[in-house]
């Protein structure tokens, strides 16, 4: 009887199991955060002594009179600093269990930290919670035209650094034609030309002759200042009574809107030039995602050569949009000669434009998201003006790092990838 030998199939190799992937950023930067707010709000508490946080949430002329809401310093940053490491510990537990920590959390997280540092700041103070809104959105106006006209440029693939010179050339124009002239309507259709004129050079030298456009973005906005300083210099100043003092559009009045408290008048209480914002972001995103017009904007930003081949001419359509958003910019400038300040003055802007550049980067090329991001930059900035009325501790220089830091924290990755067009700044060349 023979031996049956028997043998062993070999053995398959298994699967390598799949490898755990825990991204702790955003836990990371929620744990410092409240961290700092136990720090601020615990061991350097004020309000020891009884005294209370004032927020004062209408005006006289509001339809409904709300009481203005106190809290007690103390007990107010101390519930907050809790419900801040709360928040971080449940991310903490989301990031171990391998998921994403949710947007929500993130705004509550910011939301609640701004709510407990401004009643650890304001102890003993009153906060006008109306007139921190009407400067929020004062400040942010021309930030969110030069981010619509960023978002729109860099949709069609053309990087627009020059948003800065575009602000200011608007600037410039407005004040002189509105002077001269006398009707601000035409200084602002000057302002929207002149940004034009920027944008069309931005547009020749990138898109004809194929310079690098970010270069020729910080070009104009050298060429623009040197011009407008030197007109400002020896035009403007030699004559200011006729050729820089333009009329400033008036303040309108929506009935009952703007008798709503806290909104009311930060939103239904302004000029001409903040209603044309309101219908240029609402018209630029049904544009950009619900248009034909949008369909080949942005097809000429992600796929150029898939979109030659159906027919779309690419350089002209980047020509084009470039121009419209010098003109959108160009709106935003004249905001600071006929909506707010009433005079140009030599580089006003003040570094405006690559704020802007910024949001539209921080909104992920979103114009809803780049205007928001607008408003933050706007929010922060009039924030270190009321803290410094009312005394607070905090310096302002502080304040101003916020939404610097913030855009940071987002554009590494904080509240989802940032990706640009993907052929955002790639000039096409037709094969």
């Amino acid at each position: 009887m023979s031996a049956v030998t028997q043998t062993t199939p070999p053995s398959t190799p298994t699967a390598a199991a799949p490898a755990v992937f825990r991204n702790w950023k955003a836990s990371i930067v929620l744990i410092v955060f409240a961290l700092g707010a136990l720090f601020l709000f615990i061991v350097l508490a004020r309000g020891t002594n009884g005294e209370l946080s004032t927020f004062q949430l209408s005006q006289r002329r509001d339809l409904i009179q709300l009481p203005d809401l106190q809290a007690p310093t103390l007990a107010s940053s101390i519930a907050c600093a809790i419900i801040l490491a709360m928040l971080a510990g449940y991310s903490i537990l989301l990031t171990l269990r391998s998921r994403k920590v949710p947007l929500w959390l993130i705004v509550v997280f910011a939301a609640v930290f701004m709510v407990g540092f401004l009643t650890w700041a304001a102890s003993g103070s009153t906060i006008p919670v109306p007139g921190l809104f009407v400067g929020t959105v004062t400040l942010s106006v021309p930030l969110i035209f030069g981010a619509l006209g960023g978002v729109i440029s860099e949709r069609s693939g053309v990087v627009n650094v020059a948003i800065e010179g575009q602000l200011l050339a608007g600037a410039f124009s407005s004040a002189l034609v509105a002077s001269v002239t006398g009707n601000p309507y035409l200084g602002l259709l000057a302002a929207a030309i002149a940004g034009v004129l920027v944008a069309f050079v931005l547009a020749a030298f990138s898109i004809k002759y194929i310079v690098d456009q970010v270069i020729v973005g910080v070009v104009l906005n050298v060429l623009v200042v040197g011009l407008t300083s030197f007109f400002f210099s020896q035009v403007l100043s030699e004559n200011a009574a006729v050729l820089n003092a333009p009329e400033v559009f008036d303040r309108i009045d929506i009935p009952v809107l703007s008798e709503i408290p806290i909104l009311g008048p930060a939103l239904f209480r302004q000029t001409i030039i903040v209603y044309i914002m309101y219908v240029a972001v609402a018209a630029v995103y049904f544009g950009l995602f619900h248009t034909r017009w949008g369909l080949r904007v942005r097809s000429v930003g992600e796929h150029p050569k898939a979109a030659d081949t159906v027919g779309i001419n690419v350089n002209g359509t980047r020509f084009w949009n470039v121009s419209l958003a010098g003109a959108i910019a160009g709106f935003g400038g004249a905001f600071f000669t006929l909506g707010s300040v009433g005079a140009f003055n030599k580089e006003m802007t003040a570094g405006l434009g690559f704020i802007a550049l910024a949001a539209v980067i921080f909104g992920r090329w979103d114009p809803i998201r780049a205007t928001l991001a607008a408003l933050l930059f706007g929010f922060a900035s009039n924030l270190q003006n009321v803290l410094s009325i009312i005394g607070s501790p905090v310096p302002s220089e502080f304040m101003l790092m916020l939404p610097y830091v913030v855009t940071i924290f987002a554009v590494a990755g904080l509240v989802g990838r940032s990706r640009p067009p993907a052929a955002d700044g790639k000039p096409y060349i037709k094969s």
